[in-house]
C-alpha cells in the first residue's frame, strides 16, 4: 500500500497519520429512501480501514499494522508500550484494538488496553458537530487506570481515523496528568483532513 505521510498536531509529542481517508466523494443521487448517495474513492489505507471497520474484514488488521510498523516506527523512540484509543462505538470487532495489539506485536512492545478507560458511552465523534461538544463528552467519559508499574513509560497510541483530534487530544491530556507516562506518540492509519 501507498502512503502519504502527514504529521499530526496535538498536546502529544510528536503524532503522524498514514494517509488520507478519503481521496474524492462526488454526490451522485438520492437513493429510494431519500438517502444521499456518494461515488467516494479512498485511499489504500482507507479503502483497507473501510473494509475493516465496516465490512468486518480481519484480513485488512495485518496489512494496516504492518505499514504503520514499518512507515512509522523510526520516528518514534523508545517506545514503552502500545495503547490503544477506546472506541467510540461498541462492534463485535474493534479495528482499533486489533491493530493496536499487531502494532505492539510487531515492534516488540506491549500492549495495555486497561489503561485510557472509556468508562461512560459516548455518540460516534463523527456524530458530534462541534469540537468543544467532543472535548466534552469524552473528557466526562475517559479516565486512567493505575496499571503501569513503577517509572516513567513512553506510549503510543494508536487510533485508526483522525479527524477532529477531539479523541486522542482529551486521551493525551489525561495521559499528560498520569506520572508514569512519559511522552506521547501518537499513530492514525487514516486522517479526514
Amino acid at each position: 500500500m501507498k502512503v502519504n505521510i502527514e504529521e499530526i498536531k496535538g498536546p502529544w509529542d510528536l503524532g503522524f497519520s498514514l494517509d488520507k481517508h478519503v481521496v474524492s466523494s462526488t454526490y451522485i443521487g438520492d437513493d429510494d429512501y431519500g438517502q444521499a448517495r456518494f461515488d467516494t474513492t479512498r485511499s489504500e489505507v482507507g479503502e483497507a480501514l473501510f473494509q475493516l471497520k465496516y465490512r468486518s474484514d480481519l484480513s485488512q488488521v495485518d496489512p494496516i499494522a504492518t505499514l504503520m510498523v514499518t512507515s512509522l516506527q523510526s520516528r518514534f523512540k523508545e517506545i514503552s508500550f502500545v495503547l490503544p484509543m477506546p472506541p467510540s462505538k461498541h462492534r463485535k470487532i474493534q479495528p482499533v484494538l486489533e491493530i493496536a495489539k499487531q502494532v505492539a506485536g510487531k515492534l516488540g512492545r506491549s500492549y495495555v488496553d486497561n489503561l485510557l478507560v472509556k468508562t461512560g458511552s459516548t455518540p460516534q465523534m463523527k456524530d458530534i458537530p462541534t469540537k468543544e461538544e467532543k472535548l466534552k463528552a469524552l473528557t466526562s467519559a475517559l479516565v486512567i487506570k493505575d496499571v503501569l508499574p513503577k517509572g516513567v513509560h513512553n506510549v503510543l497510541l494508536v487510533d485508526d481515523l483522525y479527524d477532529s483530534g477531539s479523541s486522542l487530544e482529551v486521551a493525551s491530556r489525561l495521559l499528560r496528568g498520569y506520572p508514569k507516562v512519559g511522552h506521547i506518540f501518537v499513530a492514525t492509519a487514516t486522517r479526514r483532513r
